[in-house]
Parts: C-alpha cells; structure tokens; sequence
C-alpha cells in the first residue's frame, strides 16, 4: 500500500504518514449498512491483494498450517513427560473436540465478517460500542503477537527437530547440530498435502511392521499413565495438552487469507472446521502406531534435543539410515509449515498496521505491487522472531516458552470475539451463511472455558523442580507483549486509534450507533 492509500483520517494519523489524505468520518448509516445483509462485509477493508485462492486452497492452506504430524512431533516431549501414552491419546482426543467447537465458533463470525483482519477486526464490530476500540485493540496485539510466535515456533521447532534427526546416527543420545504465481502456489500445497498423508502412511505401516522391540498391547496405548514430570496426576495431564494445543493453534490464522480468497465467507468457515477434523483423524493415524512402539519413557525424556521422535523411529527400525529415511516426510513438512505460517502472519501484521494500531505502521501496511505481498510486514515478523530466538542462549526451554505464549495469545485473540458474540445474544451470526444454531451456544460455552483453562496452564513449566534454565518464560513473553500493546496504546492508542475500517473509512466511537440501535436495525 502506498502511503497516498494509507490511514491518514485523524490528526494523529496524520503526524505518522504526512502524504496521507484526510479520511472522512463514517456516520451511522455507514455502520448500519455494513451490518445489513444488502451490504457485503467482505468488502469492508479495500484489499489490495488478489482474491485467487479457491476452498481447495484455502483447505490446502489449513492442512499445511496445522501439519499435525511435524507439530506433534516437535511437541511429542510435554505427552511424555507428564503421562505418556494416555495423554498422547486422549489428550490429542480431547483438545480436538474442544478446537472443532472453537473453529465452529468463529466459522460463524467469519461467515459474517471476513478481512485478513481476522478476529481482530471481528471484535471491533461484535462489542458494545464503548469498549470496540479497547477490544479490538486488546485482540489485535494478542492476534499478532499469537501468529509471530507460533510461526517463531514452528522455525525453531524445525532447528530442533532437524538436529534430532541427524542424531539418529549417534550410538549415544545426543545432539549436535521466492515470489510465486498462482499455479505454483497451488502445486506447493497439493505437494504438500499429499506429501503429508504418504509420509506419514509410510512411516506407520514400516514401524509397526518392523517394530524391532515389539509392540505394546492395546491396554498400555490406551490405558497406561506415568508421569515423570513431578506435577500431581491430574495436573501432569492438563501440562501435557501442550502438544495437542501447539498443533491446532493455527485454527484461526487462516481467516488472516479471507482477502485473497474469493466468496470467503462461505469458503474460509467451511475450510476452518474441515481441516480440523481432518487434522484429527491424521493425529490419530500418527500417534496411536507411535505409541504402540514406544521404548522406555525414561530413555526418551532423557534425549538432549528435547525430540523423542526420532530416538522412538530409530528403536523401532533398528538402524539409523532407515530411521532417517522416515524422517524426511516431517523435516519437508516442517518447511512448508514454516513457509504456510510465514504467509498467514504477514497477511496478520499487515491488516493491523493497516489500521495504524502498531508504532511504525505506514511502513508495515505497505503492499510489494510486483510481488503482491506485503513484504515489510514478512520482514518485521521475521525481525522479532529472531530477536525473540535469543533467548534460547539463556534458556535451554526457549521453544517451551515460545510454543506456550503462542498457544496463550492464539487462544486469547479467538476468544474475545467468541466472547463478544455470546454475550451480545449472538444476534451477529443469526443471519450467518454458515450458522450452528442451538449448537453454535455449546461450542462458544466450550471455547471459552478452553480459554480459562489454557493462559494460566500454558504458563507452567513441564517439569519439576523449577530453576532458571527450565522455567517456562511464555508468561514473561505474555506480560512483555501486553506493556507493549498497553504502552502505545497509552502513547497513541487511545487519541488517534480508530478501529479497523469501514469501506476504508476509520469509525470513530463517538459516531456510532448505541446497542439499542444496533438491535433494532438487526431486527430490522
């Protein structure tokens, strides 16, 4: 986006990028209209970026975020350590469910308002108007914030897990160390999502056919319970939801695509709940034949890379060459994940400093025209993750606190508009192409709840006892991000910060309509 293009309706706006116009101020028949059916919501942020992407793609895209086998090898220690096999399984089961009702949740808020502004710019039109600039404000930076470190994630899960694999070779547990068209965008993600469902098929038919060290009954892959990490029983198998919860964090980035994507609130929902399911059966075919050829859970927790993936490959198989053929599948799939969850977080960056809510912004909402990217926004994101990956040289759990504060902010960002929606009557999604009904209650009820379960439960080291190197740090990465977002917020923020767009028009509060009005137009 060019800076003639850029936010420049409030003064403060103005001090930021002097070239911007003065936008006009919305009045209340342009937020009435924008919450009538006669009015396509897709249209409320100008886009700059080309609607391509097909429900195929999109489905593409969710799978390949997810990769559910590459995430839940990354985190196949937290399982591990607090339970083993029982809460690999039904752990993976449980969260599963809970994501299917989180996904449905916000498929129907989607389905009513998709921009690449996702549940940021959701927020802002689901709450009361007193408190849409706050909200908004407070998801936005969660939503960023959730996407930067879960991408970080995903790449320093994928340095990890790559030195792993190449330890398969050591007698000893140990550890050493494009701008694309259309068309090839989608042969990446059909690569990859075939890629994905051979790999792992291959992996679990060659270790339950070899399974060198015999197979374990279907009591122990389904009954057995072990905690190693010092946490209580029931405690030690919440910790343990860690890996589940990595895995299908991704849920909601994808609404971060809706404006390259076209009838998106139609596709983008339909996408959302199918890649979930899917993700679970493939979670399933993954997990229940590496349990069934587990070693020694004590072996395992002991691996220094942190990646027990690789020693259970290489107990199953018998040698390290064909255990490292295995492998290649997750370490491919690792990249494309890094490659999707890059793509979803610039879209994130880009459609909130669009709307001037991040210091800087006239330079990250700017759009490559050659590229059709919104490279300075891929660049700031990859900036903070590598200053955020310095962390790892003070702590030997970095990717503990990453995968952590990725999870916390993630589920946060879904849950204000979820929240938003159910106490305002849900009279937003009543009129949704995609609407649960009676259901859509359950599933808003059950996602909230998993929000009130997962910020303090993510904030808590995997093992006992705690020391320096070993403290999970998400919650110092948590309370870094909000100073962050409450600091400028206090600088500027709480001046010259309009809320998302409207026809690209910023919408002051003091112009719109109060909740009475509101209901009597959806009435209407």
């Amino acid at each position: 986006m060019d800076s003639s293009s850029a936010h420049g309706g409030t003064e403060g706006l103005k001090n930021i990028d002097s070239n911007a116009p003065k936008a006009k101020v919305a009045s209340n028949n342009d937020i009435d209209n924008y919450g009538s059916t006669t009015k396509r919501p897709d249209a409320a942020n100008t886009s700059e970026l080309v609607k391509n992407r097909s429900t195929l793609q999109v489905a593409f895209m969710s799978f390949v975020l997810a990769s559910i086998p590459y995430g839940l090898s990354t985190t196949f220690i937290y399982p591990l350590y607090n339970g083993g096999p029982v809460t690999i399984i039904w752990g993976w089961l449980a969260v599963s469910l809970i994501i299917i009702c989180v996904a449905a949740s916000l498929g129907e808020i989607t389905s009513v308002y998709p921009t690449a502004g996702g549940v940021y710019y959701q927020t802002f039109m689901l709450s009361p108007p007193r408190w849409r600039k706050l909200a908004a404000w407070t998801c936005g930076w969660a939503y960023v914030a959730g996407n930067i470190l879960i991408t970080l994630a995903v790449n320093f899960g994928s340095t990890t897990f790559i030195v792993g694999c190449i330890n398969v070779f050591e007698s000893e547990i140990g550890i050493g160390t494009l701008a694309s068209e259309t068309y090839q965008q989608f042969l990446i993600f059909t690569f990859a999502i075939f890629w994905t469902f051979f790999g792992v098929i291959a992996t679990v038919a060659c270790i339950l056919a070899l399974a060198k060290h015999g197979r374990h009954s279907g009591g122990y892959v389904f009954g057995h319970f072990e905690p190693l990490s010092g946490w209580t029983s029931g405690w030690a198998f919440c910790v343990g939801l860690l890996q589940a919860a990595y895995a299908t964090s991704s849920t909601g980035m994808i609404i971060s695509m809706c404006e390259e994507v076209r009838n998106p609130s139609v596709q983008v929902p339909k996408a959302m709940v199918g890649a979930v399911i899917l993700n679970t059966l493939a979670g399933l075919l993954f997990l229940i034949p590496m349990v069934v050829v587990l070693p020694e859970l004590n072996h395992l927790v002991s691996v220094a890379s942190g990646q027990p993936v690789p020693v259970i490959l290489k107990s199953a198989v018998g040698n390290a060459g064909g255990a490292f053929a295995l492998l290649i599948p997750l370490i491919v799939l690792a990249l494309l994940c890094g490659i999707g969850c890059t793509t979803a977080t610039s879209r994130c960056v880009w459609a909130f400093a669009r709307d001037g809510a991040m210091p800087g912004s006239y330079l990250w909402d700017k759009v490559n025209k050659s590229l059709n990217t919104p490279f300075n926004a891929m660049m700031l994101s990859m900036v903070v993750q590598i200053a955020l990956g310095l962390i790892y040289f003070g702590s030997a759990t970095a990717f503990n606190a990453f995968s952590s504060a990725g999870v916390i902010f993630l589920t946060v960002s879904y849950a204000v508009p979820i929240a938003a929606s159910l106490f305002s009557g849900r009279k937003q999604v009543k009129t949704a192409s995609f609407n649960l009904g009676a259901g859509g209650v359950f599933c808003n009820v059950v996602s909230l709840g998993w929000t009130l379960l997962a910020v303090p439960l993510f904030c808590m080291p995997t093992t006992l006892p705690v020391s320096a190197t070993t403290i999970n740090y998400a919650c110092v990465v948590f309370v870094a991000v909000i100073i962050i977002a409450a600091g400028w917020y206090w600088i500027w923020g709480h001046q010259n910060y309009q809320g998302p767009l409207v026809d690209g028009i910023p919408v002051p509060v003091e112009h719109m309509v109060d909740e009475s009005h509101d209901e009597a137009d959806i009435a209407h």
